[in-house]
């Protein structure tokens, strides 16, 4: 029997092994696991962290007005706003006209005046066809709540807001019904204290216009060194007295006060 040369058999062992790693990398994947599914759609991009992916940011505050109540031939109409960074964003009539004829004629005309109220930004609206009397009223009342924002429109309730604290304001109560007649208070205040007071209405004419002359004097001075609607009546003006304090304290709200 013919042995085989050990040379030979070296050769042939180098040639198998050299044939079996040429077939291992003919079989390899042409791309590993992560790159496949790379190709098979982009990975999802992550939002910053508290983020809305709706975007949008939110205004710097949201101010509520209310108008004074203004009375109509039909009734009462009073407006409410909603403000936010000096621009009218709502409008509402917390009072109008009700009941009968009068409720349809609301139903239909207050929306109405509530969208132009927004969209104009001032009392300086057209009134509804059919609602004189309402549209009237709402007029009224919308410009008593722009006042207190101290302007008749958007652009001038953004100023104001820059204006320094120290600048006076005036501000105008509801009017308050009393016995012997309605009692309007109307406050000025600066730095953020009610530097002057006074009474825009008043009971007047025989014993009350007496009793008006004498009291009113005394109820604006106490209001200035209250700074609140928690002073005394005066003897003998009982009811003129708690008119003046329901007025007041009105206007107070209106400032925050």
């Amino acid at each position: 029997m013919r042995k085989s040369h050990p040379i030979r058999r070296a050769l042939l062992a180098t040639a198998a092994t050299v044939s079996g790693i040429v077939l291992l990398l003919s079989l390899k994947p042409a791309s590993d696991p992560a790159s496949a599914s790379a190709v098979g759609g982009a990975a999802p991009q992550q939002t910053a962290a508290g983020q809305s992916p709706q975007g949008g940011a939110r205004g710097a505050g949201t101010t509520t007005l209310t108008g004074e109540a203004v009375q109509t031939q039909y009734g009462p109409v009073q407006v409410r706003l909603t403000v936010a960074d000096g621009r009218v964003t709502g409008a509402e009539a917390v009072q109008a006209p009700s009941g009968g004829r009068s409720g349809q004629i609301t139903a239909d005309a207050v929306p109405r005046l509530n969208q132009a109220a927004v969209a104009a930004g001032t009392a300086d609206i057209d009134a509804v066809s059919g609602a004189t009397y309402t549209s009237a009223g709402y007029k009224e009342s919308l410009q008593s709540a722009l006042d207190q924002m101290g302007s008749a429109g958007p652009e001038a309730g953004a100023e104001a807001e820059t204006q320094p604290e120290t600048e006076a304001r005036t501000v105008t109560g509801a009017v308050a019904q009393t016995q012997y007649g309605p009692v309007q208070v109307r406050v000025t205040v600066a730095g953020g204290r009610v530097t002057e007071a006074e009474a825009v209405q008043a009971p007047s004419g025989g014993r009350s216009g007496q009793i008006t002359a004498d009291a009113v004097p005394r109820l604006n001075q106490a209001a200035v060194a209250a700074g609140t609607a928690d002073i005394d009546a005066v003897s003998g003006a009982t009811y003129t007295s708690a008119g003046y304090k329901q007025s007041l304290q009105s206007a107070l709200d209106q400032i925050g006060g």
